[in-house]
């Protein structure tokens, strides 16, 4: 028989793309009863029947929803769960990357499934945030409370934490995580800020059927399994001040640092040229205020034309700044999850929001792969946020999570 060269050719097509069509969608079910869904087709009903499906068999009645939407549209996602999981109560918004069991990604859908057996959850949605009181927020919280603890009573209540979503182009994170975390006493909480892959224009939030910008989602979740809630960071603050003497805080832009052109100021403290400032400049060279003792990251998003500067968190004048030394990123991760793992005995997997700039600086400094792969093997999922919450603060240039431990150590 003569040898036909398209043969090998059409074969090793057909191999490439049913191994395409494998890292398409998977699936991973945890010790803890956990269980993520990914997809990077754009197919919002092929993926909402795997909900739908994965649901049923570990008799989920929550899920999260942490979605590109440079692949799939909200509403869509939204109405493909509505027709498909009818029974199933979700939430969940766009976001600046994904953390997937694979590791960091980007153009891809994740859920994570909640089983019943051992996640009890209470959540709302809070829209027009722009309009709305903070005493509404915590008003809000007190009704999931008192939803939850009717739920699964007094004793197990106690067994809870807090999750929240918000709008990371509302400029509201500051003000909506303190009226959340007000009306929780000692409930921890954490979360991100929804983000629109580095686009500024438009995130999205879903919730049992509701989609909408400028809002926020407020999650209580009792659970069974153990956890530990935490925060890590890769900075140390130097003595280089830059005081905010001129701002637009409604808007979160400094004009003017220590009474001179932001940008210029800004790029004169780090040694960069004013015209080369970039995302990337900003990810690698953060500014940090000092609040309680502690110091956070105010993280610069971006340089307007007129060299003025847009934050990711609160600005006002007066404001100190102190430019940031970033330290080893990968080894102080490591360090924090190891510490994690200690407290609780061993990690089955994490929740976690990772701001997107640790992701930007990550690349700059060619230690993405090294991030991602640390990610993977301790069983992180999650996004990539424009901010983190983390008990009574909103935060910048973060990792927050919360780590589950294995179902056995709960017994």
């Amino acid at each position: 028989m003569p040898f036909d060269a398209a043969r090998p050719t059409r074969t090793r097509q057909r191999r490439r793309k049913c191994r395409r069509r494998q890292l398409a969608s998977s699936r991973t079910r945890y010790a803890c009863g956990l269980s993520a869904l990914t997809t990077d087709e754009p197919d919002a009903n092929a993926f909402a029947r795997a909900i739908a499906a994965e649901a049923a068999a570990i008799d989920a009645g929550f899920a999260l929803l942490f979605f590109s939407q440079s692949l799939v549209d909200a509403a869509a996602l939204s109405q493909a769960l509505t027709e498909h999981a009818p029974a199933l109560a979700y939430a969940g918004c766009s976001t600046a990357g994904e953390i997937t069991p694979q590791g960091l990604e980007d153009g891809h859908i994740l859920a994570l499934l909640l089983p019943s057996a051992s996640f009890a959850t209470a959540s709302i949605m809070v829209d027009n945030l722009s309009s709305s009181g903070m005493d509404r927020i915590t008003g809000e919280v007190a009704a999931l409370r008192r939803s939850l603890r009717g739920r699964v009573g007094h004793g197990r209540a106690k067994d809870t934490f807090a999750l929240c979503f918000i709008d990371g182009l509302s400029y509201a994170e500051e003000a909506v995580t303190s009226a959340i975390h007000w009306g929780l006493d000692d409930i921890p909480l954490i979360g991100g800020s929804a983000g629109d892959d580095l686009k500024f224009e438009t995130t999205t939030l879903i919730s049992n059927g509701k989609v909408a910008s400028d809002s926020a989602i407020i999650m209580l979740i009792a659970t069974e399994i153990p956890f530990h809630v935490f925060k890590t960071d890769n900075f140390i603050p130097t003595d280089e001040k830059l005081v905010v003497t001129a701002s637009d805080p409604d808007h979160r832009i400094v004009r003017e640092f220590n009474a001179v052109n932001a940008a210029e100021e800004y790029a004169a403290s780090v040694g960069i040229l004013p015209h080369t400032l970039t995302p990337l400049s900003f990810a690698s060279h953060p500014v940090v205020v000092k609040v309680g003792g502690e110091y956070y990251c105010r993280s610069i998003q971006r340089m307007h034309a007129d060299g003025s500067l847009s934050f990711f968190c609160a600005i006002d004048d007066g404001v100190v700044l102190s430019i940031a030394q970033p330290k080893n990123m990968v080894e102080a991760t490591r360090a924090a999850l190891s510490d994690v793992r200690e407290r609780l005995g061993g990690i089955d997997m994490i929740l976690g929001f990772d701001c997107v700039l640790r992701r930007l600086d990550a690349r700059n400094r060619q230690v993405f792969r090294d991030i991602s792969e640390l990610y993977r093997v301790n069983n992180v999922i999650g996004f990539g946020t424009y901010g983190e919450q983390y008990r009574s603060m909103h935060l910048n240039q973060t990792f927050t999570g919360i780590a589950f431990g294995d179902r056995l150590a709960a017994e």
